[in-house]
């Protein structure tokens, strides 16, 4: 920050300037906080760079009526399965994935125990139950952390965990280097729209610097210096080219078509757009599967919307030569219950579900793990999130190996310990 220069203004005091450090820092937020700030603009990545995306279904979807059917049961739904490119059976109001059902597989046999939805979002997204003393790094954040620790990011200038359409678990013990940077489906990214002529924002700036350069040069504590660094950190991100991958808006109308315009398609283009760009791991969410109430009206618009955003996800990345090296994952935090309730809903249910997934290696086309004729059990081994994340890790290269330390000190495995899912490459 020693570039900037301008007269101190007299009478400041160290409250005085905390106070305006508080208020800056709430501007740039702490998603700006990135691991990399190189100015060396990367034409292209290289072809062992491996990402994810995530497609969060948030209040947890009926994979009763979408993945795991049961025609002719007690149970059924409304709607009638369909044969796909795979060896497996879906809902009939997702064509567009029956043909992508070769690059899928359903993991049929989830069996957890966190049922509520806050509860279940969170073991879902850290392969932890919630605790009083640990916070746990989501899926995001911990791939980004590994591969950050494998030097895979050096090219990347913006974050490397990317929400999009809402919020993501947080970082927990990694600390808020690998928080999820949240934009809305139109790359908006939220409070650093400028408000005021670009001069006066400059004259600000330099004022910030001298501010900050003065206190750091005192010795009054970490607060300044760390957010000089913060600040050069947003200042480089604005300026980087690859903020173009958010500009979902410059793709072409009949892209945009493909995915279907809408929040949640958009929000699969982006991911697209920045997976390309370097990205480990980008988190889509689709809200209002909570379907307590008219479970199967709301499928009807709901699954077609999924369906196209999905399938073309699927197939873009696949003309790109980008499925070869993304995990592509589908899930929310439980399913929903087998028995239809009295307004025609159903309610939470985690004792048997389902998930999908492909891309990055793992095998497609494959139906793993069976639940009972009418869906209320798991018939073949249970998995858990924790299996799930190892498999996903595992996928993308990312030791099972590795051990964490929470602040605490107490030692965490990877993915919670889980164990991979052999059927997923075999």
């Amino acid at each position: 920050m020693s570039q900037f220069c301008c007269d101190a203004p007299s009478g400041m005091s160290r409250r005085h300037f905390m106070r305006h450090l508080a208020g800056a820092s709430a501007f740039l937020g702490s998603s700006f906080a990135l691991t990399q700030t190189l100015r060396a603009h990367a034409k292209a990545l290289s072809k062992d760079h491996k990402s994810a995306i995530l497609l969060w279904l948030g209040g947890g979807p009926p994979s009763i009526d979408m993945w795991d059917m049961k025609p002719g049961a007690p149970t059924a739904g409304d709607y009638k399965p369909i044969s796909t490119t795979g060896d497996f059976q879906i809902c009939e109001l997702m064509p567009n994935l029956a043909k992508q059902g070769k690059h899928l597989s359903i993991v049929r046999s989830m069996s957890t125990h966190e049922a509520d939805h806050q509860r279940g979002r969170y073991y879902m997204h850290t392969g932890y139950v919630p605790s009083a003393s640990v916070q746990h790094p989501s899926y995001g954040a911990v791939v980004a952390h590994e591969m950050d620790a494998a030097k895979q990011l050096t090219q990347l200038e913006i974050p490397p965990f990317v929400s999009i359409g809402g919020p993501s678990e947080g970082p927990g013990f990694l600390g808020m280097t690998y928080a999820p940077f949240q934009v809305d489906a139109n790359g908006k990214v939220k409070d650093v729209e400028m408000t005021i002529p670009g001069g006066r924002m400059a004259d600000r700036m330099k004022l910030l610097g001298l501010l900050e350069r003065r206190f750091i040069e005192e010795r009054r504590g970490s607060a300044a210096e760390e957010h000089a660094k913060v600040l050069q950190k947003t200042q480089d991100l604005l300026t980087s080219e690859q903020m173009k991958a958010f500009q979902v808006r410059s793709e072409p109308k009949d892209m945009l078509d493909q995915y279907g315009d809408n929040n949640f398609g958009r929000g699969c283009l982006m991911a697209r757009r920045l997976v390309e760009v370097g990205v480990p791991f980008v988190e889509v969410n689709s809200g209002g599967w909570d379907l307590h109430k008219g479970c199967f009206t709301s499928l009807k618009t709901k699954l077609p919307e999924l369906d196209k955003a999905f399938a073309a996800l699927i197939e873009d990345l696949k003309q790109r030569g980008l499925l070869e090296s993304t995990v592509v994952l589908c899930m929310g935090e439980f399913g929903r219950t087998p028995r239809v309730n009295g307004d025609a809903g159903r309610d939470h249910f985690a004792r048997a579900w389902s998930v999908v997934l492909g891309g990055a290696g793992l095998q497609g086309g494959r139906a793993i793990g069976k639940t009972s004729a009418d869906g209320t059990g798991v018939e073949t081994d249970p998995y858990s999130s924790e299996d799930l994340m190892a498999s996903v890790c595992q996928a993308l290269g990312i030791s099972l190996k590795t051990v964490f330390t929470a602040k605490n000190g107490r030692p965490m495995k990877i993915a919670g310990g889980g164990h991979v899912i052999q059927d997923l490459f075999a």
